[in-house]
């Protein structure tokens, strides 16, 4: 992907150079990345759960996924969008983007990256609010609901053993995905695994956090299936070490 950077007054934008073009616009504009935007021309077709507003909209014949960056926990009290500003490409969209655009280019199951967008605000431009736009994945149903879901033995012992091997392939080239949970696993309409949100994600060499992640996943696990994680994470162990 050949990712270019733009500016529209307080507004700094990252985009593909090949795919923003197909939406008919010149570029991506920083409307492209607020909610009244798409709203205005009746084009959200969903929401996702989750801490951020992530908006599902239509850009001609591609479906995206809008997300603005919010805090969690204690901090979000005193701002939940509010960033403090420290450069261009540490802004934490511009991050995510580039991050998702290196392991795309790998042939790694992340979304396609559209764009990123960050607005410098306050004075003088000390702090900053950021949005960022991807591909949507067809079909895409998170792990979490699917382990709530009775299915066949077969298939789900497949699907958990895809979900590990998935995982490897990321860790092997260092990804350290500080939050793996089973909402962050989406699976597609072919039963295919995909890893999302990756804010705050980073590639490292080999360490202790590899068993962090997995450590993670099972906590999370037992939040959404309640006496089965350890079931489930020795489904996806086994494709994790077998890959």
């Amino acid at each position: 992907m050949r990712m270019i950077t733009s500016r529209k007054a307080n507004a700094h934008i990252l985009y593909d150079a090949q795919t923003a073009p197909q939406t008919g616009q010149p570029a991506l504009t920083p409307e492209h990345f607020t909610k009244t935007w798409w709203e205005a021309r009746d084009a959200i077709t969903g929401q996702a759960p989750g801490r951020g507003e992530s908006l599902f909209v239509q850009a001609g014949d591609q479906a995206w996924v809008l997300r603005h960056y919010r805090r969690g926990g204690l901090v979000a009290r005193l701002s939940a969008e509010h960033y403090v500003w420290t450069g261009l490409e540490h802004n934490r969209a511009f991050r995510e983007c580039r991050l998702l655009a290196d392991l795309f280019d790998r042939g790694l199951p992340v979304p396609e990256p559209i764009g990123a967008c960050a607005w410098r605000t306050g004075p003088p431009g000390l702090f900053y609010q950021a949005a960022l736009i991807t591909r949507r994945i067809d079909g895409a149903r998170p792990l979490a609901s699917l382990v709530q879901t009775p299915q066949a033995s077969k298939h789900h012992d497949a699907l958990l053993t895809a979900c590990g091997r998935m995982i490897r392939r990321f860790h092997d080239v260092g990804l350290d995905h500080v939050d793996l949970n089973a909402r962050n696993i989406l699976i597609d309409d072919q039963d295919a695994p995909w890893l999302i949100d990756l804010d705050r994600c980073q590639l490292r060499p080999p360490g202790r956090w590899q068993a962090g992640n997995l450590a993670r996943l099972e906590r999370s696990l037992e939040k959404f299936a309640p006496g089965q994680a350890r079931a489930l994470m020795a489904l996806i162990n086994h494709g994790y070490q077998s890959s």
